[in-house]
């Protein structure tokens, strides 16, 4: 590398200077246009999409989806496509699955992609002892064989999302021979995917640098590096973007957002995303009273959140189910009612006088205005008998704790849903050996358990209704708001916005 004198160092600024090491520059320019730098709100725990608590991040399946391919794709309409299946469907009777291989796709190694790599990656996610958090979905199918490019599977139990989830978390396609050969370690040392981008350099809790790969099926894309900053607080991604050290952040206090957008050399964009504000309840302490379940949920008044603190961006909500999930049920409402949650805790022997007491924990940062939201809530609840006391964790903390059961009372979560099905909203969320719930209960369960493998679609739907319906007349979880997604860019570069939350690097071009 060439090296800079100290005065040349200091007259580029600090910013400037550590994004053009980490592009791997070798004399800073003022800017490069065929760099991409994203200020990101999470950091990378792992390269592995398909274990651990990382792979059901909705947030991370950006740069997961920048590096690997999934078996089916997705558009930013959240409208399945062909991914490294082309076609895929079941038999009549819905006993065997089939899927049709894309052909012509290299890894990044440069070895070919083949239909095994396909099989294996299945088997291995079904894999009960494979640490894959969704193998309860991968193993209802099994005994997969292949002639030519054509898969066909035995059905074990007939799961109505089996190939929705191959565009969602864990549905992801890994090298096997590759993998085999170096195993778990040395696949986090030097992962290989067949995505648009390359990894070239990662820095834990820093940055992730990428290569564009020039032999994509898809098409080289647009940036020839690609810079993943993780920059986890708030106000450092909006110096970020201001300073003109990133291209693109998101996730950013709507009050910036609205400034920033109308600065010169800057835009932004806005737009509903499938994610879900909401608070976690689990099935202890206090909440095991449906009295002060249903007087938590009655005392926020979402409107006003929504209004004060997210600048109208946003949509308040009564369901699990955003308007553009298959089960949403506009009528389904919890009404603001404060005078409602006083009687209520009065009949269970609480007051503002006498509260009850319990903690609640919040990101802060991760969202726009998450721990910010919180505050309002617990001032909202103090107005009405209940008591909160706030604990700030990390969100992979929350994921910890969550897969343990060990949330507490009341803890506020970011759901993403980018496939809109109930099972992957309600479903997961509220079933009691999903890993991913709060409340576990065997009334919700008896519910849920008929609606797994129903094959009559509208059925299926009408019961997911209903058991939305009975959560929400029993306060077994608290949905706050459907959010909108802020993104900000520079002029110079063209975002498409995704419904499903992930800002992947493929989707940014340049203006």
């Amino acid at each position: 590398m060439d090296k800079l004198t100290r005065r040349q160092a200091l007259s580029l600024g600090a910013a400037t200077f550590i994004t053009g090491i980490l592009a791997g520059r070798t004399v800073v320019e003022a800017a490069d246009a065929n760099t991409l730098t994203i200020a990101f709100n999470v950091n990378l725990p792992a390269f592995d999409p398909t274990t651990g608590p990382s792979a059901v991040n909705p947030t991370i399946q950006a740069i997961y989806r920048s590096i690997f391919d999934q078996f089916v794709g997705q558009g930013p309409d959240l409208k399945f496509q062909p991914g490294l299946l082309t076609k895929w469907g079941w038999n009549d009777d819905k006993t065997k699955v089939w899927m049709d291989v894309r052909e012509g796709v290299t890894w990044h190694d440069g070895s070919k992609f083949t239909p095994e790599d396909v099989v294996w990656s299945l088997d291995r996610a079904g894999d009960q002892k494979g640490g894959n958090p969704i193998s309860f979905i991968w193993s209802t199918a099994t005994n997969y064989k292949i002639e030519g490019n054509r898969i066909t599977g035995d059905v074990v139990r007939y799961e109505p999302t089996y190939f929705m989830w191959m565009a969602f978390l864990t549905g992801y396609v890994l090298p096997k021979n590759y993998y085999t050969k170096v195993g778990a370690e040395g696949f986090e040392k030097k992962p290989i995917g067949t995505g648009p981008y390359m990894v070239d350099a990662y820095e834990g809790n820093s940055f992730l640098r990428l290569k564009a790969n020039p032999n994509y099926f898809g098409g080289k894309p647009a940036f020839e590096t690609v810079i993943y900053k993780f920059v986890p607080d708030t106000t450092s991604r909006v110096a970020e973007i201001e300073s003109g050290s990133s291209d693109v952040t998101l996730e950013v206090p709507y009050e910036d957002f609205d400034r920033l957008k109308k600065k010169k050399g800057l835009d932004g964009v806005a737009t509903p995303v499938s994610d879900i504000g909401m608070i976690f309840i689990s099935n202890v302490g206090p909440m095991l009273d449906k009295n002060v379940r249903l007087a938590a949920n009655m005392a926020i008044d979402k409107e006003a959140i929504i209004k004060r603190l997210l600048r109208g961006y946003g949509k308040p909500l009564s369901t699990l189910e955003a308007p553009e999930y298959s089960a949403y049920d506009a009528s389904i409402k919890t009404a603001y009612d404060p005078e409602g949650a006083k009687k209520l805790l009065a009949a269970s022997g609480f007051s503002p006088a006498k509260p009850v007491k319990f903690a609640i924990k919040t990101t802060r940062g991760f969202k726009p205005k998450d721990y910010e939201m919180i505050q309002a809530i617990v001032g909202m609840w103090r107005k009405v008998g209940i008591e909160a006391e706030i604990e700030v964790y990390e969100i992979a903390k929350h994921y910890e704790l969550r897969a343990a059961h060990q949330l507490g009372p009341a803890a506020f979560y970011n759901w993403g849903n980018a496939i809109g099905d109930p099972t992957t909203s309600t479903g997961f969320a509220m079933y009691s050996k999903s890993p991913h719930s709060g409340w576990k209960t065997d009334d919700v369960d008896n519910l849920i358990n008929p609606l797994w493998g129903e094959k009559d679609e509208a059925k299926r739907i009408a019961g997911w209704k209903a058991v939305d319906k009975y959560i929400a007349e029993d306060g077994y979880v608290i949905p706050l708001l459907q959010y909108a997604q802020p993104i900000l860019y520079k002029s110079s570069v063209k975002v498409t916005p995704n419904v499903s939350g992930a800002l992947q690097a493929a989707m940014v071009s340049k203006a």
